[in-house]
């Protein structure tokens, strides 16, 4: 490609435009999804798990979301997949060449370290999105590995 035809480069050929938009939805999925257990585990979450007779109820800043109690991880950890699935797509530096083979390695290796640490820690209270969880952790460890197969399709 000649220097003139370089400075004029139509970026809608390969798709950059649509590579933009992805990365940005994607990034606001992962941002929303860590916002949102955030939140509810450290605001919400005391509130929504307290039990009658042990102590003084605890204040409740978010009371529609301490009412959906688990159906806040989904919610979370259901953002946080779905970015990475969008990140998925041809059209983005994650759906092609490196970045693949980064996606579904890391999305391997996170799943299966997830599932080791709760077979490991339990409900030992050292990490408190996995003692609420409970068996679901290994629900939610096979959910990321399954997106590393969304990496592995793109994988040529």
């Amino acid at each position: 490609m000649s220097k003139p035809h370089a400075r004029n480069f139509d970026s809608s050929l390969v798709g950059v435009t649509n590579s933009r938009k992805r990365i940005v939805i994607a990034a606001v999925l992962l941002v929303a999804g860590i916002a949102w257990l955030i939140v509810f585990t450290k605001v919400a979450a005391p509130h929504a798990f307290w039990e009658q007779g042990l102590g003084a109820e605890p204040t409740n800043p978010i009371p529609w979301m301490a009412k959906m109690k688990m159906w806040n991880y989904l919610i979370a950890f259901a953002m946080i997949l779905a970015s990475l699935w969008v990140a998925a797509d041809k059209s983005t530096p994650m759906g092609r060449g490196r970045g693949v083979v980064i996606g579904m390695v890391g999305c391997l290796l996170i799943g299966l370290i997830w599932i080791v640490l709760f077979y490991l820690m339990g409900n030992t209270g050292k990490i408190p999105v996995m003692n609420r969880l409970g068996q679901w952790n290994l629900a939610l460890g096979m959910a990321v590995i399954a997106t590393s197969f969304a990496f592995a399709t793109k994988w040529e």
